[in-house]
C-alpha cells in the first residue's frame, strides 16, 4: 500500500482509495449507495443530518460518512484493514432513527409541494422511514421568509442541511442566508430578512433537499413527470452553459442546469434560469409590412416581395448587422446572400470594434479553458467585470481564489467580484502595471469585449497582448490570454467570416445613415438613432428595439425552438436543440435567408439544415468538433504579438459593459420575472395590480 492509499474493507470487499477521501467517498468507491441530506460534491462538509450513518466495527457508535476522512481511520488490531458495513440492521436502526427525527416537524403537503417527485427526503422517506409516527404533539412552524422574486419560501419543511448557507457564502460570495437560534428554534432566513443579490441565487432551489426553497415563477406550473426534457445550450451570455429545457405542451415550464465540468459545472446564473417566461411574452409570430406609418400582418409571399423592393438598389448603399444572439446557421446563410448580392457591409461586432479582421481566430477568442481558471496561479481582468458579464465563471474564479489561492488583478471599474482583487487602475494606460508582475507560473489576461469596442480597441488589446507575453501568459502548454465575450453569438458569427468584405463598412458605418436599407439580424443592442430614413428589415424572434423601427419584419425561432450551433467565448462548438415549436409562423433565421434568397435570384446552395453545417464544416473545420475547446492549442498562433494598427491607448477610464445584469437582450426585457430583479437590484418596489 503507498503512502498516499489506504486499505479500507467495506462490505466484505476490500477497496484502496487516497488518503483524502472521504468514508462516503470510498464506500461509493466500492459500489454501496449511502443516502445524504447536507453533504454536497461541491460544498464544504457540514456533517449535520446524519443521514449518511454506516458502521465502523469496533467503534463505539455508528460513523456520519460524510465527515469522517479515510486518513484519520486506524487500522484493525491484527493490523487488517477497517471494516466498514453499509447495510445491516445496525445501519438500518441507524437511518431509520435519523429519518423519524427529522419527519417529527416536517409538514404532510406533499400532494400541494412543488418538490414532489423530485424530493429527497420522499425517496429516502420510502427507503428508511417508518410507516407512521410515534410523536403526537403539534409540529413545529416556521414563518416564511422573502428571497425576492426568484426563490419561494415554505420553511416550516426546512430540515436545516446549512446547503444554501454553504452554497451563498462559498460558491456565490454572497453571504445574506445563515442559521439562527439553536434546538427547535433553529431555522434558515436572509440577512434582516432581504432578498437575495446574488446573480446565483436560483441554484439554492436545487440544492435544496426538501420543498422548503423552490422556483416561485414556476410555482403549481406543472409536475416533473409532466415535462417533456431537452437538454441544450444557454445563450444569455458567451460561456455557453449546458442547460435543459422542461416544456409542457408547446410552452416552456422551466430551465434547469446539466452538469458539464468543463464550462458551468451544475451551476446556471439566475437569468438563465428564469428567463423563460421571456420565450412565450411580445413575440413576432407573423410577417409585418409597414403601410401607412403602421405596421401590418401579411403572408410571407407578400413579406418577401416587399424586401425584394427594399433590396433592389445598389450593393453599397445595403448593410447587414447580426445581433447578439445569432445562431452560427443563420450567420453563414445571411453572409453567403449578402455576398452573392455584392454587399459588402456585414460586421457582428458591437459599433466601435475592430477585432476579428485578422484570420486569426486566437485573437478573438478566451483561448484558455474557462476551466483553467482552476490550474492559473494570477488571473488580470482587463475592462471586464465577469460577475456580471460570465456570472458562472465569476463564481469558478471565486472557488480557485478561495481554494487555490489564485491572485487576482483588475485594470477598469472596482467593483465587487465576491473575491478580493489588487485594483492596478481605472484606465487603460494601467496595462502597463501588469508587465511588473512577473514571477507566476501560469499567468492568465483576459480583456472583456467592451474594452475592445472603444475607438483604441485595437491598442487596449495589443497593450494586452504585449503583457501577456512579458509575464508568461503564452508558452507551449499554456495559452492565458484572449477575450471574453458578452454575447452568445459573436464568436460563432466571426467564425464564418461575418465582418465588412473587400471595400465594406462595419457596424458604426452601417448605423451611420449612409445606407438605403439595413438587415437586422436580431441586432437590438444597437444605436439606431442616427440611421435617418433608411428601409430597415428585421429577422428575429421579438418585438424589442430593431422590430420597433422595421419596415418589414420577419418573424425567427427562439433558441429553444432550433437545433441551432453556437459557439463560446473559449471556441467551444454545442448545439441547442429543438425543445417547443417555433411560434405562429416563426420560421429559423437560415430557413427565412434561404426562402429569401430564391426570390431575389441568389439561390443559396443548401436546401436543409444538414447540407448547410456540411457547408459551415466545409468552409472552417472548427464546426466539425462539438464540445471542444481547443485551449493551449492556441498558443502556437498567439506567439506573434497582435499589433496596435498603429493607435494608441487613451487616458479615458473603463466603464460597465452591462448596466443591468437582467435586461441584456430582447428575451430578457420580454420576461416579466426579469422586470422584477430589475427592479427589486434598483431598490424599486414591484408594481403590484389594485385588488
Amino acid at each position: 500500500m503507498s503512502d498516499d492509499l489506504f486499505k479500507l474493507n467495506i462490505d466484505g470487499e476490500e477497496v484502496e482509495v487516497p488518503r483524502s477521501y472521504t468514508l462516503m467517498q470510498a464506500c461509493e468507491e466500492a459500489g454501496a449507495e449511502i443516502p445524504r441530506f447536507c453533504y454536497h460534491e461541491r460544498l464544504s462538509v457540514a456533517g449535520n443530518c446524519r443521514m449518511c450513518l454506516v458502521q465502523w466495527h469496533g467503534a463505539p457508535k455508528p460513523i456520519a460518512s460524510c465527515a469522517q476522512t479515510v486518513g484519520d481511520m486506524r487500522m484493525n488490531p491484527d493490523g487488517t484493514p477497517p471494516n466498514i458495513s453499509t447495510k445491516g440492521d445496525y445501519v438500518e436502526k441507524a437511518r431509520n432513527g435519523v429519518m423519524e427525527f427529522l419527519l417529527i416537524n416536517h409538514p404532510l403537503d406533499c400532494p400541494i409541494c412543488d418538490q414532489g417527485g423530485e424530493c429527497d427526503l420522499q425517496d429516502q422517506a420510502v427507503a428508511y422511514g417508518r410507516a407512521d409516527s410515534r410523536y403526537e404533539l403539534n409540529k413545529r412552524a416556521v414563518e416564511d421568509k422573502n428571497m425576492g422574486p426568484l426563490v419561494k419560501t415554505i420553511m416550516t419543511r426546512c430540515i436545516q442541511c446549512t446547503r444554501c448557507v454553504r452554497f451563498a457564502a462559498e460558491v456565490a460570495g454572497v453571504e445574506e442566508i445563515g442559521m439562527i437560534s439553536r434546538g427547535e428554534g433553529a431555522e434558515i432566513t436572509t440577512y434582516l430578512e432581504e432578498s437575495l443579490t446574488s446573480e446565483l441565487s436560483g441554484n439554492v432551489i436545487d440544492l435544496c433537499p426538501v420543498g422548503a426553497l423552490t422556483s416561485k415563477p414556476y410555482a403549481y406550473n406543472a409536475r416533473p413527470w409532466e415535462l417533456r426534457k431537452t437538454e441544450s445550450v444557454d445563450i444569455m451570455d458567451a460561456m455557453g452553459a449546458n442547460i435543459r429545457v422542461d416544456a409542457k405542451g408547446d410552452a416552456v415550464m422551466r430551465i434547469m442546469p446539466v452538469i458539464n465540468e468543463a464550462v458551468n459545472e451544475e451551476w446556471l446564473s439566475d437569468k438563465s434560469r428564469f428567463i423563460w417566461d421571456g420565450l412565450a411574452r411580445q413575440r413576432l409570430d407573423k410577417p409585418y409590412v409597414r403601410r401607412d406609418g403602421k405596421l401590418t400582418p401579411v403572408n410571407w409571399g407578400e413579406a418577401f416581395a416587399a424586401t425584394k423592393d427594399v433590396l433592389s438598389i445598389a450593393p453599397e448603399k445595403i448593410g447587414f448587422v447580426a445581433g447578439d444572439l445569432i445562431e452560427v446557421e443563420q450567420a453563414k446563410a445571411a453572409l453567403d446572400l449578402a455576398r452573392a448580392m455584392g454587399v459588402q457591409n456585414t460586421d457582428c461586432r458591437p459599433a466601435g470594434a475592430a477585432y476579428g479582421t485578422s484570420g486569426v481566430r486566437e485573437h478573438y477568442l478566451m483561448n484558455a479553458p474557462l476551466a483553467a481558471v482552476e490550474e492559473a496561479d494570477a488571473l488580470f481582468l482587463v475592462g471586464t467585470n465577469p460577475r456580471v458579464e460570465a456570472a458562472v465563471w465569476n463564481a469558478r474564479i471565486r472557488k480557485a481564489w478561495l481554494w487555490n489561492e489564485l491572485k487576482v488583478f483588475v485594470v477598469g471599474e472596482a467593483s465587487d467580484l465576491t473575491y478580493d482583487y489588487t485594483h492596478l487602475g481605472s484606465d487603460p494606460s494601467a496595462i502597463a502595471e501588469i508587465a511588473k508582475q512577473a514571477g507566476f507560473e501560469k499567468p492568465m489576461v483576459v480583456v472583456g469585449e467592451s474594452a475592445l469596442a472603444r475607438e483604441d480597441g485595437n491598442a487596449i488589446l495589443a497593450a494586452a497582448n504585449d503583457a501577456a507575453h512579458s509575464i508568461g501568459s503564452i508558452k507551449e502548454d499554456w495559452a492565458g490570454f484572449g477575450v471574453l465575450h458578452t454575447a452568445a453569438g459573436r464568436v460563432g458569427a466571426l467564425d464564418t467570416g461575418f465582418v465588412p468584405g473587400e471595400g465594406g463598412v462595419d457596424t458604426a458605418g452601417i448605423l451611420n445613415g449612409g445606407m438605403d436599407a439595413i438587415v437586422l439580424l436580431g441586432a437590438d443592442e444597437v444605436d439606431l438613432s442616427k440611421t435617418g430614413n433608411v428601409k430597415i428589415i428585421y429577422i428575429g424572434s421579438h418585438g424589442d428595439a430593431g422590430a420597433s423601427k422595421a419596415d418589414i419584419i420577419l418573424p425567427a425561432a427562439a433558441y429553444t425552438e432550433m437545433a441551432a450551433t453556437y459557439v463560446n467565448t473559449e471556441g467551444r462548438v454545442q448545439m441547442t436543440r429543438r425543445a417547443v415549436q417555433p411560434k405562429g409562423e416563426a420560421r429559423e433565421g437560415w430557413a427565412i435567408l434561404r426562402a429569401l434568397s430564391d426570390v431575389l435570384g441568389k439561390k443559396l446552395p443548401y436546401d436543409s439544415a444538414d447540407d448547410l453545417r456540411a457547408a459551415l464544416r466545409e468552409a472552417n473545420p472548427i464546426f466539425a468538433g462539438l464540445g471542444y475547446a481547443p485551449g493551449h492549442e492556441g498558443a502556437e498562433a498567439l506567439n506573434e504579438k497582435i499589433g496596435s494598427g498603429g493607435s494608441s491607448v487613451s487616458g479615458a477610464p473603463f466603464t460597465a459593459a452591462i448596466s443591468d445584469f437582467y435586461m441584456t437582450n430582447p428575451i430578457a426585457r420580454a420576461s416579466k420575472t426579469m422586470a422584477e430583479c430589475s427592479l427589486q437590484k434598483q431598490g424599486l418596489e414591484t408594481p403590484v395590480a389594485a385588488e
